[in-house]
């Protein structure tokens, strides 16, 4: 199956407009229509449920639409990895939101440059939960990301887990216990993503979203390891006992063969086995998996599919 009917079904099927869609493409729509029509065809089924006010997808579209999306970010992945690996020098480029590292990122990079297969690293911050699309479109070998994240097309190990912390101002009601709930957020289990989500929009990075704080405009959940590597004026944490831990893990594409990301999945592993091995009482501590996984990728050479 060639891309260009593929890039004319995702377009479709995310206006459900065929005009919308044509305009987006920079093409006239009876061409798109046909282009539909004839990818139908040959899949011998029917994709779009098609009335003179709407479109919509059907099931068998609906399918296509996730495995289609994938197969073009492989593409454009596999293009950016091609024009990177013909560059001056060989690079591995990881992705870490600012300040999201559980203070795992020197530790790992100076454990990495110990390794046979290590080449330069060119760490990309990012913004929240960018991660995971900057691996699939080819622009990172690999990321440390919190979970849960978009695993479609990835691979990866867990790292540390850490319990969560709010974070409030220090004339705030709630600033003189010693620990707190949900509940006295005025949240429940259930609401955790939707509130991680709306706080990570809130501030690029931690410095803005803890001003937001300071200034009593947020209470966001965060690890740990930040109230150890962030103190701050007007700024107060308290754990919360039973919010769910939050665990950082590294990952990378499915499809990656590269022996330098293997060996990067391998210093990032055996820094959190190290971690664990310390024990701190208020920072992070190894994921329960990690020391077995990166004793497992010593000895097999790399991750299964790094």
């Amino acid at each position: 199956m060639e891309s260009r009917p593929l890039r004319y079904f995702v377009a479709v099927a995310e206006e459900l407009n065929f005009a919308r869609a044509a305009g987006r493409l920079g093409i006239s729509p009876p061409p798109l229509s046909r282009a539909i029509r004839r990818l139908e065809a040959d899949l011998g089924v029917v994709l779009f449920e098609r009335t003179t006010h709407s479109v919509t997808l059907t099931p068998a579209g609906e399918v296509l639409l996730a495995e289609a999306r994938i197969a073009l970010d492989a593409l454009q992945a596999a293009g950016r990895r091609a024009q990177r690996a013909a560059g001056p020098e060989r690079a591995l480029v990881l992705a870490v939101k600012a300040d999201g590292d559980a203070g795992l990122l020197e530790p790992v990079l100076r454990r990495y440059a110990g390794e046979p297969a290590a080449v330069p690293v060119t760490v990309r911050l990012c913004g929240w939960r960018e991660q995971p699309r900057l691996l699939r479109r080819g622009e990172a070998d690999a990321a440390l990301v919190h979970e849960p994240f978009d695993r479609t097309g990835l691979d990866h190990e867990p790292l540390v887990s850490e319990v969560r912390v709010a974070a409030l101002p220090a004339a705030h009601p709630l600033a003189g216990r010693g620990h707190l709930l949900l509940a006295d957020l005025g949240l429940r289990p259930g609401d955790l993503e939707r509130h991680l989500a709306g706080i990570g929009s809130r501030g690029k990075d931690l410095a803005q979203l803890l001003t937001l704080v300071g200034l009593g405009d947020a209470v966001p959940l965060l690890p740990a390891s930040v109230a150890d590597r962030y103190p701050r004026p007007g700024v107060v944490y308290r754990p919360v006992r039973d919010a769910p831990p939050v665990t950082l893990a590294i990952a990378w594409p499915q499809q990656s063969r590269s022996t330098a990301t293997a060996a990067l999945v391998r210093a990032a592993t055996a820094v959190a086995e190290e971690t664990r091995a310390a024990g701190g009482s208020g920072g992070p501590a190894a994921h329960p998996e990690a020391s077995a996984r990166a004793r497992s990728c010593s000895l097999s050479g790399g991750p299964g599919r790094a």
